[in-house]
């Protein structure tokens, strides 16, 4: 700040009379209106090392001085500013060590394209409808995993994709089955193009992607169409960039230390910056968790997904190393999913932790972080390498049977499962065709081998998920100035039917597969030998209700494997995905409808032969 702009500050807050703390509750810039028609806005900000703190607005010039907050202990500020309201740009100046410094308010909920000038917002403007909703059963879930920026279309001129661009796709996911889409973070970043990883304001919906009435609209429409919205989080790190947050009353230990919102010592250190918050300081804890709820109630998210939940409990995102713990960052976790269940129990929070720890999906009154489900590395890396691998022989069925067994706390949806999501599909990853076959993506052993992975997301136990584009065979990797090839729809138009129908039978919507919701897996088969794997799938058991998946994970066709299967009676193919409506190249091997009226095998009570193609994976259940 210019030296007369300081003078300025000092003469105007000389002259301003006394002010009084507000008496209205909540954090950053929240607009009232009385009941004798009085109108401003209650301003609030923790500064504990401020000598004084005033809001500099469109409401008083934009001078630094003029609109002092009082203090209220503790290092909190406030005052009710009249003649302040919604569209109003602000920020808090703070007045430190005989400098003053322009600070954007922390709880900031949309921030101007310009010049990066806080705005007032009314949550309570929004008109969300008069139509119920009700967030999808748990084992009823679908996840489509986007990226606002590159949901558009490459012919839209480099711009950023938005909120709109999305809502306007919204019946195509519909129709192709999903009904949950998971955001990628949409938080404030540093540019217009960003994986959103770096957030800046926590508070503050993206303006580049539309705001926040724009993320609502989403919200709603989605709602609308039968589709649940879970939203990124980022509370392992804050920043790097364009990071208000950093020395924001002015005090810092030492040099490189963040101040008041992080940790000043070796515990703010994570591989994205040495900006880990301070989990052990109340005030930020109260700033997370106030973050949490915001979007869950005031957005009417459908849940949350914590990023790289490791590093917020360890200081190197470890398990098994108490040294390196973080007791505070583990009792945050707790503190928030306690309240958020105990508020709105059947909302979603999915930890991102990857490390295979029970702990972080178990109840916090058992010790537990008390997260419902987590993203499963035991999962995803077993079955990319089943595919990935060149030769047939380097294919293992045991790792495969284990991927599909594994659960936490005995609850097959204590897991999100999948072969391709943001992190898996960059970082020195591809997408799982081109990994097949780099270069070749559509080639044929890809279409073939991923699809095989795509068919045992949909089908084992645990909530699925895809990431963006998948269904389509996009290839190479995600970056964040690289739209969606939206002309694959057409040019993989079988492959994109292939991922529909899994969804639509993962879903059961014709009544036939409702054992693929359920929580029994048995895998009863596992050929090494010849790299065929299945297993039974129910819920209750009986037609209608039992599921055998079958998985060849090699380069032969069967006219009739003879395999196990849990009743006798005739057995109808659901799917096989050596249809050549998935591929006019694939081989559309024959898999008819069979009797299981042969021996017990497999430690099963009947049998039947059951053909199937190359690379190939065949559901059958029976008719009601």
């Amino acid at each position: 700040m210019s030296t007369e702009a300081e003078a300025g500050a000092d003469q105007a807050a000389s002259a301003a009379p006394p002010p009084h703390p507000s008496a209205r509750e909540g954090m950053g810039a929240v607009p009232y209106a009385d009941e004798g028609g009085g109108a401003g806005v209650a301003f609030r900000v923790w500064a504990p090392h401020a000598d004084g703190v005033s809001v500099s607005g469109s409401f008083n010039g934009n001078d630094p001085g003029a609109t002092p907050l009082a203090p209220e202990g503790d290092g909190y500020w406030s005052a009710d500013v009249s003649g302040a309201g919604p569209g109003d740009e602000y920020k808090f100046a703070i007045h430190a060590g005989g400098e003053t410094t322009l600070k954007r308010d922390p709880y900031v909920a949309d921030i101007g394209l310009t010049d990066r000038r806080c705005v007032v917002y009314d949550p309570g403007a929004f008109d969300w409808g008069s139509e119920p909703w009700f967030t999808p059963a748990w084992n009823e879930l679908v996840i489509y995993e986007l990226h606002v920026g590159t949901f558009n279309d490459p012919r839209a001129g480099g711009a950023a994709g938005t909120f709109d661009s999305v809502r306007a796709r919204l019946p195509y996911l519909r129709d192709l089955g999903a009904n949950c889409i998971e955001l990628m973070p949409s938080v404030e970043f540093a540019g217009d193009f960003s994986w959103g990883y770096n957030p800046g304001d926590i508070f503050a919906i993206e303006s580049v992607y539309g705001g926040p009435d724009a993320l609502k609209r989403l919200v709603r429409a989605a709602h609308e169409h039968g589709i649940a919205v879970i939203f990124d989080v980022v509370y392992n790190h804050f920043g790097p960039g364009d990071l208000d947050l950093w020395r924001f009353d002015g005090w810092a230990p030492a040099e490189g230390k963040g101040g008041i919102y992080f940790y000043n010592d070796e515990r703010s250190s994570t591989p994205w910056g040495d900006t880990r918050p301070d989990y052990g300081r109340p005030e930020v804890r109260r700033f997370i968790r106030d973050n949490a709820l915001r979007w869950l109630e005031e957005f009417r998210f459908d849940g949350l997904r914590w990023d790289a939940t490791a590093y917020i409990r360890n200081l190197h995102g470890n398990n098994d190393s108490p040294a390196s713990d973080i007791a505070d960052g583990w009792r945050l976790m707790q503190e928030i999913n306690a309240e958020t269940d105990a508020r709105q129990g059947w909302k979603l929070h999915i930890a991102e932790d990857l490390r295979g720890n029970g702990w972080v999906v178990r109840a916090p009154e058992l010790g537990g972080a008390g997260f419902d489900t987590q993203w499963e590395s035991e999962f995803v890396h077993p079955v990319r390498r089943a595919v990935i691998q060149q030769h047939d022989w380097q294919r293992s069925m045991d790792e495969v049977r284990r991927a599909i067994e594994n659960r936490y706390e005995g609850d097959a949806f204590k897991r999100v499962i999948y072969t391709e999501s943001h992190d898996e599909v960059a970082n020195g990853h591809a997408r799982v065709p081109e990994e097949i076959w780099p270069g070749s993506a559509g080639s044929w052993y890809s279409r073939k081998r991923s699809t095989l992975a795509a068919a045992l997301v949909f089908t084992a136990p645990g909530i699925p998920m895809i990431f963006q584009g998948q269904e389509i065979l996009e290839d190479r990797w995600f970056a964040d100035g690289d739209p969606i090839d939206w002309t694959k729809l057409e040019t993989f138009a079988g492959i994109h039917r292939l991922y529909g129908d899994l969804m639509k039978l993962r879903r059961d919507w014709w009544d036939t597969t409702r054992g693929l919701r359920g929580q029994n897996v048995h895998v009863h088969h596992v050929n090494d030998a010849d790299k065929v794997i299945a297993f039974h799938r129910w819920s209750s058991g009986g037609p209608g209700d039992d599921v055998v998946v079958v998985l060849n994970f090699a380069d032969r066709s069967y006219d009739g494997y003879w395999l196990g299967m849990p009743r006798g009676g005739e057995w109808k193919v659901r799917f096989n995905s050596d249809w050549t409506g998935y591929g006019e190249d694939f081989l559309g091997t024959p898999s008819n409808d069979t009797r299981a009226d042969g021996a017990p095998m497999h430690g099963m009570p009947h049998s039947a032969a059951v053909g199937m193609g190359p690379y190939t994976a065949v559901i059958l259940s029976q008719d009601e």
